[in-house]
């Protein structure tokens, strides 16, 4: 698990670049196709990634409120301006410690949330449009943030059942099993 800011930024910063590419593959006639996540449309996770960029890009700020979301016109301009100004709040000095919902966080380990978040999402979007693994190096650095971050209660409410793979697996193979995708 990364332990600085600037460690989590940069993990950040290529969650995002794997994202761009599975988000470039987003054209107006799929939005309707399923994805990974059970009951999600490809519409219904663009505005939950767009929801989790504006989460942690307030995060930066300190502190996160909820805001809902929209509409489909223009998901991906929007997804990728926001993304970019996750990156940019977060590649400036931050407010340390964050306040999520009563929890105190760290924000090493938010940055290193956001980064999971933004990739695992990414995967979702690839998966209903053209599938692409998840870089080796990405995922093997990923791994220890989902089990970190990753608790028992999130399942069947955030996260299916972990799905039993080799322990050799590749690690994109062990962080997808892990959150409970196939």
């Amino acid at each position: 698990m990364t332990a600085t800011l600037p460690a989590s930024v940069e993990l950040l910063d290529r969650a995002l670049e794997y994202t761009h590419s599975r988000l470039a593959e987003v054209r107006g006639g799929l939005l309707d196709r399923p994805t990974p996540c059970d009951e999600w449309r490809l519409s219904d996770l663009l505005l939950h990634m767009e929801d989790s960029l504006d989460a942690f890009t307030e995060a930066a700020g300190g502190q996160v409120m909820v805001h809902l979301t929209l509409g489909t016109e223009g998901r991906i301009a929007a997804i990728e301006e926001k993304a970019c100004a996750l990156l940019g709040a977060w590649a400036r000095p931050g407010p340390g410690d964050v306040l999520v919902g009563g929890l105190d966080l760290a924000s090493p380990l938010l940055v290193a949330t956001a980064a999971l978040e933004v990739t695992t999402h990414g995967w979702d979007v690839g998966q209903a449009t053209a599938p692409a693994r998840i870089p080796a190096d990405l995922a093997a650095a990923l791994l220890p943030v989902a089990h970190l971050t990753v608790a028992p209660v999130d399942r069947g409410v955030r996260f299916a059942e972990p799905v039993r793979v080799a322990p050799d697996a590749p690690d994109d193979v062990r962080l997808l099993a892990f959150l409970g995708r196939t």
